[in-house]
């Protein structure tokens, strides 16, 4: 009988953040069902009070983040593998960057690499005339510093300490992992550790459900703008079905058969779409607006990095609207990409976790938006074509009226609107499977049934949200999320350096 007792408590202890996680879900959600209202000014009055008076945190926090990895990457623990020091990587160099940048980058890249040059073109706070050959310079530096390194330093931050005590200390995969060095082992497998994971849970959730909607907007526009489908919420709705079944059937395969091929998949349409638009778009332009944009960025990352605006004035809006905004969706993020990463990173050296992570995603972006920026700039600047105030009007639309004035931009139009779906499949069959670990005790392959309800629930709330017009609503509620969790990344850190110090103490690396 005692043994019988002590099997129904362990398993209502492994269970606890399961509940938990998706009571506090379907309470927030209802919320917002029930009232609407309420719930869109809280959600906006709770962000915007964050910005105005932790915005210098959001700002200070991120820029620790770049300066550690960094550091780390180049430091005398350089070499530690992690995982044993004579494991090696589970997978390729290619399938792992086409894994952890369709997980972490590729659905925002595709929604805004036209628009954000665009609207930053006729609305730069920099006191430059808009319109003009200075303000569309100055857009592509602004829009590689928010797509450069520090998204990838926040997400590197949470990876690194998962995958250093998840392989190399056999530690289970959950984000309450990273405070056994700082607290103790016992209060990470108390309530502390619980509070965590639920909060951890939450942010994934927030994060991929608004992101579902969110895409779906943005196929509902591609398909009207191809084929003439109207944009409406049954056609939303049925998108997000069809959205839901690719991206449960994806994880449900795993890592190996699923997320990594659907992954490569992306990775080969991103390079097809940037050499297609390369080509038959301004390709001198394209390149010296790379030289240039990747030269502004690094002369201006200091100043940027802990520009504020003390006195107020016009940068002050596009700080909360825009940096502010971004720097807290990428902490937001990290629970759900930094656990992902980890997940698949396995056997990487330190130093090499840092590049592949850090500096060559981040040429990626400055890659993609050198290319669709630059072409949407030079139809607005050089050939006169006005595109800019419908992109601004519906960010949905960019890629889409962009190619609309390119020779073969129906072609490439179709493949885009395959890529949004392949991107938004592997973003969110990504966080189903974390979801999986979170609330399995950390397990690598989690269960599938328990993969498969997160994937539901996900679909069935990014449909309740559309239609009572939340969605927005939780994504401004998740970056409340953005405070707290900079503290855990700023501890993810402290405990990586503490476990490195301890196994050189002990002649271990």
């Amino acid at each position: 009988m005692e043994q019988r007792k002590s099997g129904i408590a362990e398993l209502l202890n492994q269970n606890i953040v399961y509940a938990v996680s998706v009571f506090i879900i379907l309470a927030i959600v209802l919320w917002g069902f029930l009232l609407p209202q309420s719930f869109e000014t809280f959600a906006k009055v709770l962000f915007s009070s964050l910005t105005m008076y932790f915005g210098w945190g959001y700002m200070l926090f991120m820029n620790i983040f770049v300066l550690f990895c960094i550091f780390i990457g180049f430091s005398r623990f350089s070499k530690v593998r992690l995982g044993p020091q004579d494991s090696r990587p589970e997978y390729s160099n290619f399938s792992w960057f086409a894994m952890l940048f369709s997980a972490g980058m590729g659905v925002g890249l595709v929604f805004y690499g036209a628009a954000e040059p665009l609207t930053y073109f006729y609305s730069v706070p920099f006191g430059v005339e808009p319109g003009s050959v200075q303000a569309a310079r100055d857009a592509m530096r602004v829009s590689f510093f928010h797509w450069g390194l520090h998204p990838w330093a926040g997400y590197v931050v949470i990876a690194m300490p998962l995958a250093y005590y998840q392989f190399r200390r056999n530690a289970p995969g959950l984000i309450s992992t990273i405070f056994i060095p700082l607290v103790g082992e016992e209060r990470v497998r108390g309530i502390f550790g619980k509070c965590v994971d639920i909060f951890a849970i939450f942010a994934t959730v927030a994060g991929i459900t608004t992101s579902l909607g969110l895409g779906t907007l943005q196929l509902n526009s591609g398909l009207n703008a191809l084929f003439g489908v109207p944009k409406n919420m049954s056609v939303q709705i049925l998108l997000i079905a069809l959205l839901a079944l690719g991206y449960m059937t994806s994880a449900l395969l795993g890592l190996e058969r699923g997320i990594k091929n659907l992954s490569n998949i992306n990775i080969f349409l991103c390079f097809l779409l940037m050499l297609g638009l390369f080509v038959v778009g301004p390709s001198l332009p394209i390149v010296n607006s790379l030289m240039t944009g990747v030269g502004d960025y690094f002369s201006n990352l200091c100043n940027e990095s802990f520009m504020m605006a003390p006195y107020g004035g016009p940068y002050e809006a596009h700080l909360k609207n825009w940096t502010l905004y971004y720097w807290a969706w990428w902490i937001a993020w990290a629970p759900f990409v930094g656990s992902f990463i980890a997940r698949v990173s396995r056997g990487r050296t330190i130093r090499e976790f840092i590049l592949g992570c850090l500096f060559i995603p981040a040429l990626g972006s400055f890659t993609w938006f050198a290319i669709f920026g630059t072409s949407a700039l030079h139809l607005e600047l050089v050939q006169g074509v006005k595109i800019a105030n419908d992109i601004i009007k519906d960010v949905s639309v960019g890629a889409f009226e962009l190619y609309r004035h390119y020779p073969l931009g129906t072609i490439m139009s179709y493949i885009m609107l395959i890529l949004i779906s392949t991107f938004f499949v592997t973003s969110a069959d990504s966080g189903t499977f974390v979801l999986g670990m979170y609330s399995t005790q950390g397990i690598l392959n989690p269960p599938r049934t328990r993969t498969a309800i997160w994937g539901i629930l996900m679909g069935a709330l990014a449909v309740v949200l559309l239609i009572t017009g939340g969605l927005q609503n939780l994504q401004t509620i998740s970056l409340t999320a953005a405070p707290p969790f900079a503290v855990i990344m700023l501890c993810s850190c402290a405990a990586l350096y503490k476990g490195l110090c301890d196994e050189e103490r002990k002649g271990e690396i």
